[in-house]
């Protein structure tokens, strides 16, 4: 039985992975916003825990309910898309504190508190996204979303610096998958998409410390 922590939990991929660890008997925490998130983690018989990643104190309470675990698997899943810019349309300045607040400041805030929560070998991931990435980059849709994970991968590259030798930590992309964000013609179901990082959670080695990885394993450039 593993421990995990999945950060961002209420729906989604993140739901999903809670599902599918449960699944598999292990013992699961994992963070909702609302009661509604809460309940329905609940009901899958994880640990619930309230976090809201736009609120300071709030992401520094974290940390009292995972004091003293050990966590095998943490995987930051929280984000959100913003605006659906089809090029260079300025963003509001609130669209962009949520968009780099919750996916970038979020994991920024909510790593140092997991850092004594790792057993020794631990996998640690971030769910990043390909729309990040800047060399094969072909179109500038959604740029506020964009500019978001290539920050969040930079944060994980640092992450995986200070924690070498302790945890494998990497970025994920989830593929184009059916959620609320990537809408119904998406090409992976939530389940595939989960099940597939799940897989690459548990092959990592060593060597990959630091990478940024498609769902079912294969590198992915920066």
């Amino acid at each position: 039985m593993k421990q995990v922590l999945i950060v961002g939990a209420s729906r989604g991929i993140g739901l999903e992975l809670v599902r599918q660890y449960r699944a598999d008997g292990d013992a699961v925490t994992a963070t909702a916003r609302t009661d509604e998130g809460l309940a329905s983690l609940r009901s899958l018989g994880a640990q619930a825990v309230r976090l809201d990643l736009l609120g300071e104190a709030a992401a520094a309470g974290l940390a009292w309910p995972i004091d003293g675990a050990a966590f095998e698997v943490v995987v930051l899943n929280a984000g959100v898309y913003g605006p659906r810019s089809s090029g260079l349309q300025t963003p509001t300045q609130a669209e962009f504190d949520t968009v780099m607040h919750t996916n970038v400041l979020g994991a920024m805030r909510v790593l140092p508190q997991v850092m004594d929560a790792l057993a020794p070998g631990a996998r640690l991931a971030v769910i990043s996204s390909r729309m990040g990435a800047i060399g094969a980059r072909s179109s500038a849709s959604g740029w506020l979303y964009r500019a978001s994970k290539a920050a969040l991968n930079s944060v994980l590259k640092d992450a995986s610096l200070v924690l070498a030798g302790r945890a494998i930590c990497v970025a994920l992309h989830p593929g184009w998958v059916r959620t609320d964000m990537g809408g119904a013609s998406a090409d992976l179901d939530v389940a595939r998409s989960a099940a597939d990082m799940r897989r690459t959670l548990a092959a990592l080695r060593e060597t990959d410390n630091g990478g940024f990885f498609n769902h079912d394993g294969q590198p992915l450039g920066w």
